[in-house]
């Protein structure tokens, strides 16, 4: 395989670990004629075998030194198509053709993992699901429960779009170079019906932003300026209550609650 100096303002730590990789694509189970879209292929690890099974890709890559050596590394003529471009930006409604979801894959930038993910909420109606490679503890967020200390706003956010699994732990000895910390794989798969429905998806997010915005303060005084004892307390809210312990189902009721009176929107 052709290698590159990875470059630290993209991030960069390459899987090199041939035992990590099988473990992933088993996890993913990639069929033929899966639409495989993968961000930040790097120089093509995941990509190789992928590819091999579904007989074509989509790669986001925003890196434009390293996409030369990715083609020589999974093969010049592989029906392997490349973009250049910030993942943040792109549209992933242009990748959509004969009606099939899209399957993503990625081992994402430690530093813009959560903004990547917050992106991808923009497109859940057209994805099946996501394979992400992420630091552990951003796993540990994503997949808490309320009342545990890792329970926090991105745990609320990406619950109300995606069923959450954390996979498994990858060391940092799988990279080249290594990262200081532990990664973990997680699958998230958007609902198909959400079990909870926010009539303002803005107005909710931003709700749950400003509730754990002075996470140590209960609701009653977090939310002060923004709705009533009787309004926390319509929703199943004890309002000493405070907001890593609050159910997903809870938040999305008291912003549904203060939709509807209009003098106390958020």
């Amino acid at each position: 395989m052709i290698q590159h100096i990875a470059r630290k303002r993209f991030g960069q730590n390459f899987l090199t670990d041939e035992a990590i990789i099988d473990r992933i694509v088993r996890s993913i189970n990639p069929q033929a004629g899966d639409k495989l879209v993968e961000i930040g292929p790097g120089l093509g690890a995941l990509t190789r075998p992928l590819l091999s099974i579904a007989g074509k890709m989509d790669a986001i890559e925003l890196d434009r030194d390293i996409i030369p050596k990715l083609r020589l590394n999974v093969g010049i003529d592989s029906p392997l198509t490349i973009h250049n471009y910030d993942v943040l930006k792109f549209d992933f409604n242009q990748l959509i053709e004969d009606d099939r979801q899209l399957r993503i894959i990625g081992n994402l930038p430690y530093n813009i993992s959560t903004p990547i993910i917050f992106h991808l909420t923009n497109f859940t109606n057209i994805i099946q699901d996501m394979y992400f490679m992420l630091q552990k503890e951003v796993v540990e967020r994503l997949a808490a429960a309320p009342g545990t200390s890792d329970y926090s706003r991105l745990s609320v956010m990406v619950q109300y779009y995606f069923k959450v699994a954390a996979l498994f732990i990858v060391p940092p000895e799988s990279f080249e170079p290594q990262p200081k910390v532990d990664s973990a794989i997680v699958r998230l798969e958007p609902y198909k019906e959400k079990p909870f429905i926010a009539t303002s998806e803005k107005a909710f997010s931003q709700l749950v932003a400003l509730a754990f915005s002075q996470r140590r303060k209960t609701l009653r005084n977090v939310l002060k300026n923004h709705c009533t004892q009787e309004q926390l307390e319509s929703a199943g809210i004890n309002p000493g209550q405070r907001a890593q312990e609050l159910r997903l189902e809870q938040f999305v009721q008291l912003s549904n609650i203060l939709q509807s009176t209009e003098s106390t929107k958020i």
